[in-house]
């Protein structure tokens, strides 16, 4: 399993670490190490991260707030933690360009496709900030939008979970793990591993999806290097 360019989909979550909100620094320098290894491999790597650690669109709406208010503050939010991904980053060397769906000019560039596809080519690391930069789309359609867009060979989804799961394993003891499962069969079982809009759009670009521990050190490294970390979702 060789990939020559990935996107790599982090949720704003798994950034928080032990904290119970907000950016834990060692979790993002631990995030930032894993890519800078991928990168030494020649690997293009391409990054969307959620901005649920900070602010979430849907649970603003939940409490009264306009929801087109609360998703631009979301979308907010992901460009915070796209800019704290690319200061870790480049502490250690990488060099990173943040781009965002939403005009931020004086911290990141506008997200300009030719412009982010010639930079995975010069070897920088890409982060996609401002989801779609349309309220009511999750940043998982941003992952999969920008993955087709940049012409991504697959979609690595870092979650805390090792893989797809008959059932929610932290509930049932007694699920087991798919290493291997086709996009009818995630429809079929009701299976969680996108929102509906991010998955039919993998599934109708024929873009696989790879769901993975992103919080095991060297799990990242060892799925690019081609052994059996995480479930593939394919045709």
């Amino acid at each position: 399993m060789q990939y020559k360019r990935i996107l790599l989909k982090l949720s704003g979550e798994a950034l928080m670490g032990e904290k119970q909100y907000g950016i834990d620094p060692k979790r993002i320098s631990e995030y930032a190490e894993e890519i800078k290894e991928v990168v030494a491999k020649g690997i293009e790597v391409a990054i969307v991260i959620g901005g649920g650690n900070i602010f979430r669109g849907l649970a603003g709406a939940a409490t009264g707030m306009d929801r087109v208010q609360g998703d631009h503050m979301g979308m907010l939010a992901t460009v915070i933690n796209g800019l704290a991904l690319q200061s870790a980053l480049e502490i250690k060397g990488v060099e990173t360009r943040l781009q965002s769906a939403i005009k931020i000019n004086e911290v990141a560039e506008p997200f300009i496709r030719r412009k982010a596809m010639r930079h995975l080519e010069k070897g920088r690391v890409v982060i996609f900030g401002g989801g779609t930069g349309n309220p009511y789309f999750t940043t998982d359609s941003a992952a999969v939008l920008r993955a087709i867009e940049i012409e991504a060979d697959v979609i690595l989804k870092g979650t805390r979970v090792d893989g797809i799961y008959t059932s929610d394993p932290e509930k049932d003891k007694t699920a087991t793990k798919f290493d291997t499962i086709s996009f009818a069969d995630v429809l079929l079982k009701g299976l969680k591993v996108m929102d509906t809009t991010a998955f039919t759009l993998s599934q109708e670009n024929e873009l696989p999806i790879v769901v993975f521990d992103m919080n095991t050190k060297g799990n990242l490294l060892k799925l690019l290097d081609g052994q059996n970390i995480g479930t593939v979702v394919n045709l």
